[in-house]
């Protein structure tokens, strides 16, 4: 946003009641989104693009997850090993955190 865009909103909206839950819910997107909750209020109500700022933890968890399966398929055990199923489902509750977090 240009800095003359920024200037020129002048203009207040009301509150707006919720619940508690949808509160915290909604400031977690904004965050995850890396926008301000006014920001991201405004984007959604107007219908804007919000790109959603990818948390670094979990791409590193999902990196090491990925390089532990990789060392245990290598080992020659391959797809039957519990180990290699257990690494694999860990990758999988992973990606659908990061999913959840951007519905």
């Amino acid at each position: 946003m240009s800095k003359s865009e920024s200037r020129n909103r002048t203009a207040l909206l009301p509150s707006i009641r919720c619940l508690p839950e949808e509160r915290d819910a909604i400031r977690q997107k904004a965050t995850d989104a890396g926008l301000s909750l006014g920001a991201f209020m405004l984007r959604c109500a107007m219908s804007r693009k919000i790109v959603p700022q990818t948390d670094h933890k979990l791409i590193m968890e999902l990196s090491r997850l990925g390089g532990l399966q990789k060392h245990l398929f290598t080992q020659g055990k391959g797809i039957g090993s519990k180990e290699y199923a257990e690494v694999l489902q860990e990758l999988k509750k992973a990606i659908l955190r990061i999913d959840q977090r951007f519905d």
